[in-house]
């Protein structure tokens, strides 16, 4: 019995880790996200219930699929440590969700999140999720100093530029907001030469301000990510080639062991069918006789 299972679960395991059953998986849900956006669209009856007919399909699928992904898996605690199989159960879980009556519309949100199924199903865009949460805090950091920077310019500009203009600089949360305009370089110079009218240096409080958000932090940022992305991907090939040679071990230890000699119950299992071989061949040769 136990055998029996074994042998189902390494089929499975063969399934589930087979580049063609990952390449179908891929493009369902393709195909599920542009049939996501065809809702969107005003579509003929009988298309709109061949999307249905279709939607109901590839529900049907993504549950199976996890199911062997579950069975695959050297039991639930193995499966449930990986955080994306997790988020690809609830992905699914939602999915299962009828869509009709009241939860119609939270049942659509549900499956437009089907195509996030992406990042889990291939592994250089988990490589760029993973480093991109674990450069969370990092970036974190770099917000705040940023915020700070916002904070001290905008008391500042509200200070001097109130009374030039009290839409754009009242109070420090509005010249925040104006700030964070100017950053964007979403129309700046016009707010920078209605102060430059009245206080011909203001320039310096702009350009000052953008070197340091738009350059400065900008870049801080951007380093944060590419430093946690090449930690990740050096992970992800030492992953790898662990997971080569682990094959190659393995395979090495077969062909091995297919070269051994025989053992000594293997030559009395030989020599007792030889023996039981001989005997029928002697009870026909004197029924014969």
């Amino acid at each position: 019995m136990l055998a029996n299972v074994s042998g189902i679960q390494d089929k499975l395991k063969l399934i589930d880790n087979s580049k063609a059953f990952q390449g179908f998986v891929i493009f369902v849900i393709i195909v599920s996200a542009l049939s996501i956006g065809a809702h969107t669209y005003h579509l003929p009856s009988w298309m709109e219930k061949s999307l249905v007919v279709l939607d109901v399909g590839i529900t049907v699928f993504f549950a199976i699929e996890i199911v062997i992904r579950f069975l695959a898996s050297d039991g639930p605690k193995k499966f449930f440590t990986n955080g994306w199989n997790i988020f690809d159960t609830l992905i699914v879980i939602g999915s299962l969700i009828p869509a009709g009556g009241a939860g119609i519309l939270i049942a659509r949100l549900l499956r437009i999140f089907r195509v996030l199924r992406l990042v889990s199903m291939i592994p250089e865009l988990r490589m760029l999720v993973n480093a991109l949460l674990k450069a969370i805090p990092r970036m974190g950091y770099i917000a705040l100093l940023m915020f700070v920077i916002f904070y001290i310019y905008g008391a500042i500009g509200s200070m001097l530029f109130a009374h030039i203009n009290d839409f754009l600089w009242g109070d420090v949360s509005v010249a925040m907001l104006t700030l964070f305009r100017v950053s964007t370089f979403e129309s700046w110079t016009s707010v920078m030469y209605e102060t430059m009218a009245v206080y011909p240096l203001s320039w310096i409080y702009y350009l000052s301000f953008i070197f340091l958000t738009a350059f400065v932090f900008l870049n801080m940022m951007v380093g944060a990510v590419l430093d946690v992305m090449t930690q990740e991907t050096q992970a992800m090939r030492a992953e790898t080639e662990a997971e080569e040679e682990a094959a190659n071990h393995n395979s090495q230890q077969t062909e091995t062991k297919a070269e051994l000699p025989a053992s000594a119950a293997d030559v009395a299992e030989l020599k007792q069918q030889i023996a039981e071989l001989k005997g029928l061949l002697v009870q026909n040769a004197q029924g014969a006789g």
